[in-house]
């Protein structure tokens, strides 16, 4: 079982982000909801912030916010440490990616969805 933090995670059955807690669930993962205003995603408890989440071993980060967003947590992701961070469609920073892998980090760019669906994540 993989600690997935998911950034962007939406309360909204219809988004991409609500989709991927519930298949990683599905999936046997543990997902981790973040996002700055919501309270609750399928049940779970959402972090607001990345940074709360430095100290616990996370696994996996996967993003479902745009690059202007996520360039704000660069500091936290480094400070993260997570063993790779996956970009969604959409959700591509090249400049981040190319930080993450400066420091060790292994960076996708795929849809968590279909990685699980296929068996490749």
């Amino acid at each position: 079982m993989e600690v997935v933090a998911v950034i962007g995670a939406s309360s909204d059955p219809v988004r991409y982000a609500y989709q991927a807690v519930e298949l990683l669930e599905q999936y046997g993962h543990r997902p981790i909801p973040v996002h700055p205003r919501e309270t609750s995603v399928r049940g779970l408890p959402v972090v607001h912030q990345l940074k709360d989440l430095v100290g616990t071993k996370i696994d996996t980060v996967t993003v479902y916010v745009n690059p202007a967003i996520s360039d704000r947590y660069e500091q936290e992701f480094l400070a993260l440490r997570p063993s790779r961070v996956i970009f969604n469609p959409g959700a591509e920073n090249p400049r981040l990616e190319q930080c993450l892998r400066q420091n060790g980090i292994k960076v996708e760019n795929a849809c968590t969805l279909v990685l699980l669906r296929t068996g490749q994540y």
